[in-house]
């Protein structure tokens, strides 16, 4: 048999069986006169047990000591089923975040403790938020996920969650709204008023125990708002944030 014919007999192709002889798993026949290699029935058997090993996913460099020997065979059957069970732990878990984005109509880049919480903002039947200030608000809880601890990240959904109960979205949204309308020409009184309706609308939301941002963070956090807001809008959250200082 020539290369196409046990190729074709064995149900793979020249290229696969090439690469066979490549990697040393399935030595090379001999040749004719004319170069061209030589298979026998019993390279074509050899042929179909590698197949076989490689479909069950066993690695091409752990096929060679299975067909030469039957001891590592067991040996090799249980690391590959323990990876296969780590890697259906694995793809069990990325559809369970898949149903929890899908369910809540979240973005696919985010987290999923935060789908419904990202989901929620901006959806209270209030005034629309500019797309612009929805996206800047997502990307900075998402810059504050992503740099938090495991306790920063549990206080800031805490603090998400109480934004965003029913009783309190349509105070922030509208609030957001105003925030997006500060521009240029916006006086320091109002400024000074969306300060003070920031805290009696907010001011009952519960901050125990919010961790105190990182320098790193924290600069992160300005730089963040130089590029995204405007002199007016950076104005109002330096005296929030000042407002805020114990």
């Amino acid at each position: 048999m020539n290369s196409g014919e046990i190729a074709r007999l064995a149900g793979v192709s020249v290229r696969t069986l090439r690469h066979y002889h490549q990697v040393g798993v399935l030595p090379e026949p001999a040749r004719r006169a004319n170069g061209y290699r030589e298979y026998t029935v019993r390279d074509l058997v050899l042929l179909l047990r590698i197949r076989r090993l490689a479909e069950v996913g066993i690695p091409l460099d752990e096929i060679p000591p299975i067909l030469g020997a039957g001891g590592r065979a067991h040996a090799v059957l249980d690391e590959l089923d323990r990876a296969l069970a780590d890697q259906i732990d694995r793809l069990t878990a990325r559809r369970e975040v898949i149903a929890q984005l899908r369910a809540a109509g979240a973005a696919a880049d985010t987290p999923s403790e935060l789908a419904g919480l990202l989901a929620s903002i901006g959806s209270s039947g209030g005034p629309d938020l500019p797309p612009e200030l929805l996206k800047h608000d997502r990307e900075v809880i998402l810059l504050l996920h992503h740099l938090l601890d495991n306790k920063g990240r549990a206080e800031l959904i805490g603090l998400l969650r109480q934004a965003t109960a029913p009783d309190v979205l349509a105070a922030t949204t509208a609030l957001a709204a105003r925030f997006a309308a500060l521009g240029p020409d916006t006086g320091d009184e109002e400024i000074d008023r969306l300060v003070v309706d920031y805290h009696l609308a907010l001011g009952q939301l519960s901050v125990d125990g919010w961790t105190e941002l990182d320098p790193r963070t924290r600069a992160l956090l300005m730089s963040y708002q130089e590029m995204a807001f405007n002199d007016a809008q950076r104005e109002l959250l330096a005296r929030l944030a000042n407002v805020d200082q114990p």
